[in-house]
């Protein structure tokens, strides 16, 4: 029976609410739905448009997994959980070419002094296993596109490397009113190195604040290209900066007085005892790893290797170019311990008292073991006062149980700096870089970029 007959049987002639009765699922139900769904998609693209970040979280929780989460477009990095409530989403056009170099310019950044704690002697070194516990995760930045997210992005001047293949680039950037350095992911990266890139932002947000580390602000992980962003250290890395200190009428000014030398080690042992106190060796200390403020403080940097040997289960590498600062126990491939650090700790020293020079010039990689072995140390360089060079000679004993410990070698920087010159010093000559890499164990075909 049609529902117009039924209307006719079943209700009175002008009856007007027992028609709609009838008539209900066609008057009411069905234009209801259809608004409803219009609603519905019309929220769905707003959201799209102007909220992007809570469609992917919305996507998340409905599809997040029971056991590790995977994240889309790039898996999380093992052991370790990157950014989490994130997905990876390279919905953006894989170019950088938005990278456009307007300008540069200079900002501020405050330096801060931090006492070290003491710390009992050390124990006879043993296969050193990290005990590290996350603490926070990354600040995720804006989703918009970069050119609006941040201004006056500009290629950045580089120093000296030797990583002519390396996956990143680096950019200066303002962002929130400072200068920041932007650590920017290639187009030619493959999944191993996006792994690696968001695993150590994830490691370095990990670590937590300190005041000579330099500062995490975010990363930019939900599509490409994908960024890390760190605070812009003016005087850039220091083996340039004391590569600079011996030239004559530099802009901005560059003085290194022993004063300043105890300063920053002072500085690069309160980052060093950080990282130790959370059961992490750095394993590459030294000028190159050092990173200097306007201001001239010394953050310590070099923290991939800290990230690869914690996170990817990866060994001391047995790289030329870093013999010359290694301890004599990594040399003979022996396990690594605090006081290797320690013993680079005292060439980074030296490099200091002599402005940048090679240590160990005069021996080559393949005779240095030997060398430590018949008990020969570093000479004293002519800027030295013999307080200095007694640090650097405690630092760089042949047996890892008879170097100090970091909290005794901070105390002897601490007394040392109340009564240091402030005499500025001087090296006659710049730094011819062909003979620094020979003298420093790069070798002829090792190729080196700006950093």
């Amino acid at each position: 029976m049609s529902s117009v007959s039924e209307a006719d049987s079943s209700c009175k002639q002008g009856d007007t609410i027992c028609e709609i009765r009838v008539y209900e699922q066609e008057v009411i139900v069905v234009p209801v739905l259809l608004l409803a769904a219009f609603l519905v998609t019309l929220v769905f693209i707003l959201l799209l448009r102007y909220c992007p970040e809570k469609v992917d979280r919305i996507h998340l929780k409905a599809s997040k997994p029971t056991t590790r989460r995977v994240l889309h477009g790039i898996d999380a990095p093992p052991g370790i959980n990157v950014m989490e409530h994130e997905s990876i989403a390279l919905d953006m056009p894989s170019t950088y070419s938005t990278f456009n170099a307007p300008t540069s310019h200079h900002s501020k950044n405050p330096s801060r002094s931090v006492a070290t704690a003491s710390r009992p002697t050390n124990p006879p070194p043993q296969p050193f296993k990290p005990n590290f516990t996350p603490i926070v995760q990354p600040r995720e930045l804006p989703r918009q596109r970069l050119p609006e997210s941040f201004n006056l992005v500009a290629p950045l001047p580089v120093a000296f490397s030797l990583r002519s293949d390396t996956s990143v680039s680096l950019y200066r950037a303002r962002m929130e009113n400072r200068n920041v350095v932007l650590r920017v992911l290639k187009d030619s990266a493959d999944a191993t190195e996006r792994h690696s890139f968001l695993g150590f932002a994830s490691f370095l947000a990990q670590l937590g604040p300190h005041p000579f580390l330099p500062e995490l602000l975010g990363v930019v992980s939900l599509r490409a290209p994908l960024v890390t962003v760190v605070e812009e250290l003016e005087n850039r890395d220091l083996l340039s900066f004391l590569w600079r200190c011996r030239e004559e009428h530099v802009d901005p000014p560059c003085e290194m007085t022993e004063r300043r030398i105890f300063t920053m080690a002072k500085q690069v042992a309160s980052a060093l005892e950080f990282l130790h106190n959370k059961d992490l060796l750095h394993g590459n200390i030294r000028a190159r790893s050092v990173l200097v403020t306007k201001e001239s403080t010394a953050k310590l940097w070099g923290l991939h290797g800290v990230y690869t040997r914690k996170n990817q289960g990866a060994t001391q590498r047995d790289d030329p170019g870093m013999k010359k600062w290694q301890a004599p126990e990594l040399l003979a491939r022996r396990p690594a311990s605090q006081s290797s650090d320690i013993w680079s700790f005292g060439i980074l020293l030296y490099e200091m008292a002599t402005l940048g020079e090679a240590p160990f010039a005069e021996i080559s990689v393949n005779e240095l073991l030997q060398f430590h072995q018949r008990g020969k140390s570093l000479k004293k360089p002519s800027n030295c006062s013999n307080t200095l060079h007694s640090i650097i000679k405690g630092c760089c004993q042949w047996k890892d149980q008879d170097r100090p410990s970091l909290a005794e070698v901070s105390r002897k920087i601490l007394s040392a700096e109340k009564n240091a010159s402030d005499k500025v010093l001087k090296v006659s000559g710049t730094v011819n870089i062909e003979q620094y890499l020979q003298e420093a164990g790069f070798g002829e075909t090792n190729s080196y970029t700006v950093f």
